[in-house]
């Protein structure tokens, strides 16, 4: 896989964010050194977030996020800000462009504090300011002492500066994060399990299959795969048990019956929850199943944003579980993409899907305001693993 293949989703995503005219697509393309945000004079250019994956050097894989100005005004401005608030959630370094001392800018680096994202602070347009080290000093006494760097997105003045600054301020376990942890070492034969549902794209395997084969690839496992109904000829047709079964999380009953007793068993969205979120929070999030009843009420939320089909794992498969176990009278809601409920309190749980379309900030944040509201949060994978009596059984890196 090339560099450009790199899902977006495991691309660190770059959110600038600043007043309009401050310079923030300007500075995507001095960053890039091309021309890939539109650059205008008028006020109010970029409207929604706009999202362009790049290769930095020296950073590797990114998404910039060129969001809408701070100070946006009118009704359609505050909906552009709402969307630019949205952005924040996926958002793993934050670029606060300044073009002096902050006034719309404070509410905003509080929000990013809040989130404990790493900020950096940068004064554009220095090439047309006067006495800059002095306003350096004002805004830095502003925003906790942050350094402000000053720089020039026209000129290129303080740009490979500031290059090296996202550098030093990515997230240290950003590119050390595994799907399958300590599960899979070099020399390990892993068996892989992918049913192809309708919701598998013809002629192509699903984001999370697709990855995890190549990770056990780079750690130089020996990989087999099959559907369900070829499991036992597969099984047989292998020198010795595998280390490792992944199992698409709906096959669970079956895969467990015929799985080697020795083989350790786990799921695509479970190696999911942990990679994109919190494994722990979704174990704690499955006890809450065992307390609702007919009067509770559950929302799932689904990363991708594909209308739904037939027999769809979200819409159809877990409801009719849960109903089945739990009654009839166990009411759903559902939202897909980005939309999700500021207030959550009105929902006894909270299922989440594996969310391969979505980057870690982003589901991490929603694990936050669901444990915030004391709404306990689960995953896919986790869900149907309780379902199915295995979740003390199946295993998690």
């Amino acid at each position: 896989m090339s560099i450009q293949d790199t899902p977006q989703a495991s691309r660190l995503h770059i959110g600038l964010f600043g007043n309009r005219n401050a310079g923030k697509s300007s500075l995507i393309n001095a960053l890039t050194g091309q021309e890939i945000s539109l650059v205008s004079s008028v006020a109010g250019t970029t409207t929604d977030p706009v999202y362009k994956s790049f290769e930095l050097h020296g950073v590797g894989p990114v998404v910039f996020i060129d969001t809408a100005g701070l100070d946006d005004v009118g009704e359609l401005g505050t909906l552009r800000v709402e969307k630019t608030r949205q952005a924040v959630e996926k958002t793993d370094l934050a670029i606060l462009v300044l073009t002096g001392e902050p006034r719309e800018e404070l509410p905003w680096f509080q929000l990013f504090r809040e989130k404990k994202l790493p900020v950096l602070v940068v004064l554009n347009q220095c090439d047309t300011l006067a006495d800059v080290p002095s306003l350096q000093t004002a805004i830095s006494r502003q925003l906790d002492d942050l350094p402000v760097l000053a720089i020039s997105a026209k000129t290129g003045e303080g740009i490979s500066q500031l290059r090296q600054e996202i550098i030093r301020q990515a997230p240290d376990d950003f590119w050390d994060l595994s799907i399958t942890g300590n599960l899979a070492q070099p020399g390990d034969l892993i068996l892989l399990v992918m049913p192809q549902d309708l919701q598998a794209p013809k002629g192509r395997l699903i984001l999370p299959q697709v990855q995890t084969i190549r990770e056990l690839l780079d750690k130089k496992c020996s990989v087999m795969s099959c559907t369900v109904d070829c499991l036992d000829t597969t099984l047989a047709a292998l020198s010795r048990p595998p280390k490792l079964i992944i199992t698409d999380s709906q096959a669970f009953p079956a895969v467990w019956k015929g799985k080697p007793a020795e083989s350790l068993l786990t799921s695509f969205s479970i190696l999911f929850a942990g990679y994109k979120g919190d494994i722990q929070a979704f174990l704690d999030g499955a006890k809450a199943i065992g307390n609702l009843t007919e009067h509770s009420s559950v929302l799932i939320a689904e990363a991708c944003a594909h209308a739904p089909l037939s027999e769809d794992i979200g819409r159809e498969k877990i409801p009719r579980l849960l109903r089945k176990a739990i009654g009839q009278g166990l009411s759903f809601d559902f939202v897909r993409g980005n939309d999700f409920p500021k207030d959550l309190s009105s929902y006894d749980l909270i299922i989440h899907c594996g969310a391969c379309m979505f980057n870690r900030r982003h589901v991490l944040n929603r694990i936050s305001q669901a444990e915030a509201q004391g709404v306990p949060i689960c995953n896919y994978g986790v869900v149907l693993a309780y379902l199915a009596g295995i979740l003390d059984k199946v295993c998690y890196p």
